[in-house]
C-alpha cells in the first residue's frame, strides 16, 4: 500500500471517523451507501469549490472498483488538495471482507 490509497481492511477499522467521497452516480449509491459526500465523477470538476475547506484534510475517494476514484484523486490533487487516498479495489472489495 502506498500514501495515495487505503486498503479495503484499514477502510473498515476506521470508517466511522474518515471523511469520504463517494464518486459513483446516485443510482449506483442506491444499492449501497456507504454515508459521506457524494459528487459523481462527472460533476467533481464544478464541485471543487464546494468542498475546498477540505483541501487539508484526509479524503477517502470511494467508487465501485477503486478506478474512477483514482481518476478523482489526480483530479482533486491538481486542484491541491494534499491527503487524498483512493480506497484499493473500491467498494467491491470492502464489500468482500
Amino acid at each position: 500500500m502506498n500514501s495515495s490509497s487505503i486498503s479495503a481492511t484499514e477502510f473498515k477499522e476506521r470508517l466511522a471517523n474518515l471523511t469520504i467521497l463517494d464518486i459513483r452516480t446516485p443510482y449506483e449509491i442506491e444499492d449501497f451507501d456507504v454515508g459521506g459526500l457524494q459528487i459523481p465523477l462527472d460533476e467533481l470538476l464544478l464541485s471543487v469549490a464546494s468542498i475546498a475547506h477540505l483541501k487539508d484534510k484526509e479524503i477517502i475517494i470511494v467508487c465501485y472498483s477503486g478506478l474512477q476514484s483514482e481518476i478523482a484523486r489526480k483530479i482533486l490533487a491538481k486542484k491541491g488538495f494534499q491527503h487524498m487516498r483512493n480506497l484499493e479495489g473500491g467498494l467491491e472489495a470492502y464489500l468482500s471482507l
